[in-house]
């Protein structure tokens, strides 16, 4: 027997969510050590359901039920970025956060993460085209590429967070909240 004992290689599952209100992609991977490979992914679709209310219970139940079958040990999110229309940014933006209510619920932490750091993360630049990010997973990942590519993007997403393992990466230069509040102390009333 070895004087070196064999370092305990962590495993966890990250999943991760591309919001949407008409399709909602998710993918989990599973992680062991620096080694990765994915468990699942595919597409809420969203679109068949008339109320933007229904959407939303729609979004949470089925995230809560991915989360209850596969017990993700994170959850990272793609934040909704600033387009053209603000309904459209609010509609997302509530879409995430049902999202991250689902994930909240079973006390599972939480991470957001730029479509441009997602796209740098898993390709190497920001401004790659869903069909760049979708590329890049099959090499990595060595999946098919779905049509829908909401699948992957939110694959990307998981990946991401692995690779930053779990820092904040949103805004600024904070690491969390800890670090956003300490930064920041003239916020806090």
């Amino acid at each position: 027997m070895s004087k070196i004992a064999k370092k305990e290689v962590k495993e966890q599952i990250i999943l991760g969510i591309d919001p949407g209100t008409n399709v909602m992609g998710y993918g989990l991977i599973l992680v062991r050590g620096n080694k990765y490979e994915p468990l699942q992914f595919g597409v809420i679709h969203l679109k068949k359901y008339g109320s933007h209310e229904l959407k939303l219970k729609k979004i949470f139940e089925r995230v809560t039920g991915i989360i209850d079958e596969f017990l993700p040990d994170k959850v990272a999110l793609e934040a909704p970025f600033y387009g053209q229309n603000v309904q459209s940014m609010l509609k997302l933006g509530r879409a995430q956060g049902v999202a991250m209510a689902a994930a909240l619920a079973r006390d599972i932490p939480i991470a957001e993460y730029s479509p441009k750091k997602v796209k740098q993360s898993v390709t190497g630049n920001g401004n790659a085209s869903k069909e760049q990010v979708a590329e890049m997973l099959k090499t990595l990942l060595h999946i098919d590429v779905p049509k829908l590519l909401d699948a992957t993007d939110a694959l990307a997403v998981a990946l991401c967070h692995h690779f930053h393992d779990g820092r904040l990466q949103t805004r600024g230069r904070s690491a969390g909240w800890k670090a956003f509040l300490d930064e920041n102390p003239g916020r806090i009333k």
